[in-house]
């Protein structure tokens, strides 16, 4: 395929997505993204981002970024994603995103940045001391997709926004210059368990960033350490509904049966069939070999590959080097389409 040029007909088109490396993936990145990000590759031409340019819009130190970049890297091959079929990178190593997202910072109004809830949501009362980054972000995020002409985009409820906006900018730019160069793309609505709360608390989402290590699974996690975790999650003295009604005002069971139905491939409704009348002791050793199988395998091979670092750096590059190849031919059409005179070289 040339670089730029549209996926070949027997793909539904092309998808970009991406994760920060902030923080141990946990179960939420896994059944909330990665797992089903595997099962779009039948379909979709696919580019897997570590979004590092991301990471920084807040502090982070710089030994303990490096080595998180690789493990999202082991923790995408390791769950499934196939490196070679597809392009897994690291964003600065594609330094197009961050030339598109300059473009895009002057085509994006301080209107629809101001829109943005994630941004109130993560700069707190405190907003003056934010980083400049962590204001335009979403314009970045823009450039992540379109800066490769992506047709869809894997999004969580909390990301609809964010895409809304690529959208927004995506048509502003076409009818600014007159052209038709960036697609309009749009969501892959995910699947069963993409939202998976706290252990500890069923109102809020498993987090990276929550202190308890006992609100969430790591992918990282072993056997001892998974069965630890599930022993001690919040629950309430009642056995298990036999309905998905008699979860209402149960956060807490909600979330473990959430988990166990998306562990074992099954709906809401038959995950409480299956454990209806169980004890909480009952069901959470259940859930406990349920996700050490799961997880089990996915943890083995992190931990081969994060002792292999060199092996990691090799796949990102490759997936680099196929990155590049799509997005500097795009931004080339952009600064052309801008009226940037042409580099020499």
């Amino acid at each position: 395929m040339t670089s730029g040029s549209t996926p070949p007909a027997a793909l539904k088109g092309r998808i970009l997505s991406g994760i920060q490396p902030t923080g141990n993936l946990h179960l939420g990145n896994y059944l909330g993204a990665i797992r089903n990000w595997s099962a779009l590759q039948k379909d979709y031409e696919c580019l897997f981002c570590i979004v590092d340019l991301h990471a920084i819009t807040v502090w982070q130190e710089p030994k303990e970024l490096i080595r998180a970049t690789r493990e999202v890297a082991a923790g995408y091959i390791a769950s499934g994603i196939d490196p070679v079929a597809n392009a897994l990178f690291v964003q600065s190593h594609v330094p197009a995103h961050a030339q598109l997202a300059w473009v895009f910072n002057c085509v994006a109004r301080l209107g629809w940045l101001n829109r943005m809830t994630q941004f109130k949501d993560k700069a707190g009362k405190n907003r003056e001391a934010a980083s400049a980054g962590l204001y335009v972000y979403p314009n970045l995020m823009a450039a992540d997709i379109l800066v490769y002409k992506a047709t869809h985009v894997p999004v969580g409820e909390d990301q609809k926004q964010h895409l809304e906006l690529a959208r927004d900018i995506a048509q502003k730019f076409n009818n600014d210059y007159g052209v038709n160069l960036f697609p309009l793309p749009e969501p892959v609505i995910r699947g069963p368990g993409m939202r998976v709360m706290s252990l500890r608390d069923g109102s809020k989402k498993m987090s990276k960033s929550d202190p308890s290590e006992f609100s969430r699974l790591n992918m990282t996690d072993d056997a001892d350490a998974i069965a630890g975790k599930v022993r001690k999650a919040t629950t309430d003295p009642n056995p298990l509904p036999d309905s998905v009604e008699g979860l209402e005002g149960r956060a807490e069971a909600a979330n473990l049966l959430n988990i166990y139905a998306a562990l074992t491939d099954q709906t809401l409704e038959q995950a409480v069939a299956e454990q209806a009348g169980q004890q909480f002791s009952q069901f959470k050793a259940k859930l406990t070999d349920t996700a050490v199988t799961v997880l089990g395998p996915i943890n083995a091979e992190m931990k081969r590959l994060m002792n292999d670092p060199a092996e990691i750096d090799a796949v990102l590059k490759r997936g680099a080097d196929k990155a590049n190849a799509i997005a500097e031919p795009v931004l080339a059409e952009v600064y052309q389409t801008v009226g940037f005179l042409p580099g020499i070289r």
